[in-house]
């Protein structure tokens, strides 16, 4: 799934492509892009100017010269490209939207991914209003942040992993960060000390600092920017996906555990396992 690094690397593309232009026609393809929560069909947008593009954690949302927004969740799969308009359409196209000279697309491969027309309450759309801030909005609060790490009494991967804790960090990005931290994922947030929760969350910042930088984690297709791009932060990461390979800063093995439904990975020695 697409973490902050890869839905802010799309983000800045849509914006450098669709600020300005109108909305002149919608066409959906497949039913379930739109989400059932949207308050009126995607169609109900036509005519509308698209004033800006904006994202808290991993939602997206356009907007508009009109109350509502244009609300975006890439799911597993889901991908904006910019496209001309005759350009033939692409495999698992759902949603094609008339810019003019130039579509809005959005594919999806496994339709996990959605789009919605929601109102908003403070700026954010209501789907997203639960949703933390993340490292990168202007209003993120640290001290605030810590807090919330400190009174959750679950291990520290899951709680990387709530979005209403701090949005926007996924599977690879936590790994990452542990790993940078010296943190065995299923350390309790309880019992860890303020300022090592502080070195945590800055490490996620660091780390998505930098595959914001090589435009997010690319390990198939499923993941491109707008101009249908991948990202190159893979080349960089030290453990996620490296089962059984040296760990860069020890050399130790690297292992895989299932934890909180997924894989984490993570080095037995530079992160031991807590003490029980």
């Amino acid at each position: 799934m697409p973490e902050l690094p890869e839905v802010e690397t799309v983000r800045l593309g849509l914006a450098k492509h669709v600020i300005g232009k109108k909305i002149r026609k919608i066409q959906v393809h497949h039913s379930r892009a739109t989400a059932p929560k949207s308050l009126a069909p995607l169609t109900s947008l036509a005519g509308a100017k698209i004033k800006g593009v904006s994202r808290r954690g991993k939602f997206l949302w356009f907007d508009l010269d009109r109350p509502e927004v244009l609300v975006a969740h890439l799911g597993m799969s889901g991908q904006f490209l910019i496209s001309k308009a005759s350009e033939m359409p692409q495999r698992h196209m759902r949603v094609r939207i008339d810019l003019g000279r130039m579509e809005l697309r959005f594919i999806d491969q496994r339709t996990f991914g959605w789009l919605a027309v929601e109102n908003t309450a403070e700026g954010v759309p209501t789907s997203a209003s639960h949703i933390a801030r993340d490292p990168f909005d202007s209003e993120f609060d640290l001290d605030v942040c810590v807090a919330r790490f400190m009174a959750k009494r679950t291990e520290i991967k899951r709680a990387l992993l709530d979005q209403e804790v701090i949005s926007g960090v996924g599977n690879i990005y936590a790994d990452e960060t542990l790993w940078r931290s010296k943190v065995h994922p299923e350390t309790r947030c309880e019992k860890m000390k303020p300022a090592k929760v502080r070195e945590v969350i800055l490490n996620a910042t660091k780390v998505m600092r930098e595959a914001l930088a090589q435009g997010g984690t690319s390990f198939d297709e499923l993941y491109i920017n707008v101009n249908g791009e991948s990202g190159y932060f893979e080349r960089s990461l030290a453990v996620y996906g490296r089962e059984g390979e040296s760990c860069p800063k020890c050399h130790s093995a690297i292992r895989r555990i299932r934890f909180a439904n997924r894989s984490s990975h993570f080095c037995p020695k530079c992160q031991p396992r807590p003490r029980a």
